[in-house]
């Protein structure tokens, strides 16, 4: 099974100042490609018969000339074919509809190379540490000092990349798990819905995703631990005060470029904490030897952050409030927490679902009742059907965990793209609202139209 890991690098002065011209003849290739087909596609469109397109290739050595682009003469051929090679897979990927078109790579203080076997090679010297030398027998760095955190095999290729004045390596090896006893979700759903209900009400767990409480998994609750929250809150102290530095700042000077890099290192910063609570929550969760299935609602967290800002006509309402609100949703992780389950359960040959999450905070998992008014505050749940009373965000992993396990065991049960279990033919679950009164006009009314018919 393919696992990748990133290696933190150490370049000398001299060492950044080749790999930056790399990086830079990378992206000129890249960017060139990109108005090349721009240009093409406009010209076919105009000028060409119908149906006729701009060709897609992976030929870059149009770009190189001695007297337009002699630069790229001292980059070695392999860093530009790779970019071009990058380009043309990244449209492919387009066409299919997995991404989005290539764009033009704008110059900032980040970049990356792609370096394939020919140009890199881990060698183990005679004091026993392992070292990376990038280039080829004429055009080379030297050897690039890296800090391996784990053991890896040797891969086929590798990434240099740079990020806020920082290099990484990154890379994909095969770490020999053999995937032919794992089963994907199609295969697990189709296995699970021949147990009975009792085996899955055991090994399966619903998963609760919130702002006050960031990960309800069972009767279990997942926060960002005391030191982690400290960390927080002072690098967003720190980040206001070089956000108000960098008001005062003339644009273009070198104060005001070491300040934006302080800045983009302490939002690192705070990716970092976020990115270490999602590892540590998903391997908690992965750890538990009895469950075997894993229950998400299917959040649009990209609908659930939209601005509330509105346009002139219609202006938004509680803008500062959805700015508040938005903020505390994007800084829990949840699709990180997901990703990283899914994948590490994988790995353990579990498995993870989702569900649809329309009224799952709603629902009674006592009754089954549905009402708005079920839920009044954040935190306390309490039904007005049968008066069952909980912890809210506790209610609704009972109720994810009662939904999943009755789709699994349902035959007319399909799995969409998404990994989303969709009851076919069953309708969806509707919202009981509050009894309206019956007016004396509407009743007088419907005795008009049942008079019209009879006569």
């Amino acid at each position: 099974m393919l696992m990748g890991i990133k290696l933190q690098a150490h370049p000398t002065k001299d060492q950044k100042i080749i790999l930056s011209q790399w990086m830079g003849n990378a992206r000129f290739i890249w960017n060139a490609k990109c108005q090349d087909n721009k240009y093409l596609t406009n010209f076919a469109r105009k000028y060409l018969p119908v149906n006729t397109y701009a060709p897609i290739d992976q030929k870059y050595s149009l770009y190189k000339d001695k007297e337009l682009s002699p630069w790229l003469f001292n980059c070695p051929s392999q860093i530009l074919r790779n970019s071009a090679a990058n380009w043309y897979d990244t449209y492919q990927h387009f066409l299919k509809g997995l991404c989005g078109k290539p764009r033009i790579k704008n110059k900032r203080d980040g970049g990356s190379i792609h370096l394939t076997k020919e140009l890199f090679r881990f060698e183990k010297c005679e004091d026993g540490v392992t070292r990376l030398f990038i280039g080829s027998k004429r055009n080379n760095i030297g050897y690039l000092s890296i800090k391996t955190h784990r053991k890896f095999k040797e891969p086929k290729s590798i990434y240099i990349k740079k990020q806020n004045g920082r290099y990484a390596v990154s890379l994909v090896f095969n770490d020999g798990i053999d995937e032919s006893g794992l089963n994907d979700q199609k295969e697990a759903l189709k296995i699970l819905s021949q147990c009975s209900q009792e085996d899955l009400e055991r090994m399966t767990i619903g998963i609760d995703r919130g702002v006050v409480r960031p990960v309800q998994a069972g009767k279990e609750c997942f926060d960002f631990t005391p030191e982690q929250k400290r960390k927080k809150k002072g690098k967003e102290k720190y980040l206001k005060r070089l956000n108000r530095q960098l008001s005062k700042q003339k644009k273009g000077s070198r104060r005001r470029n070491r300040t934006k890099n302080k800045i983009a290192r302490a939002h690192e910063k705070i990716a970092n904490i976020r990115k270490d609570f999602c590892h540590q929550t998903s391997r908690k969760l992965i750890d538990k030897p009895a469950i075997k299935v894993y229950v998400f609602e299917d959040l649009r967290t990209k609908n659930m952050t939209k601005s509330a800002k509105g346009t002139i006509e219609n202006p938004g309402k509680s803008v500062n409030a959805k700015a508040g609100l938005n903020k505390a949703i994007l800084d829990k992780g949840w699709h990180m927490i997901e990703a990283f389950t899914k994948y590490k359960a994988y790995r353990a040959g579990k498995v993870t679902f989702k569900i649809p999450a329309a009224y799952t905070s709603q629902e009674c998992a006592a009754c089954d009742h549905i009402h708005s008014d079920n839920r009044r505050s954040q935190e306390l749940f309490l039904c007005l059907n049968c008066g069952n009373t909980d912890n809210a965000d506790n209610n609704a992993q009972k109720v994810i965990k009662k939904r999943a396990i009755k789709l699994i065991l349902d035959s007319g049960t399909e799995l969409s793209k998404r990994g989303v279990l969709l009851g076919i033919g069953c309708g969806a679950k509707g919202k009981t609202h509050k009894p309206k009164g019956i007016c004396a006009h509407g009743c007088e009314t419907s005795k008009k139209k049942e008079l019209g018919r009879a006569a």
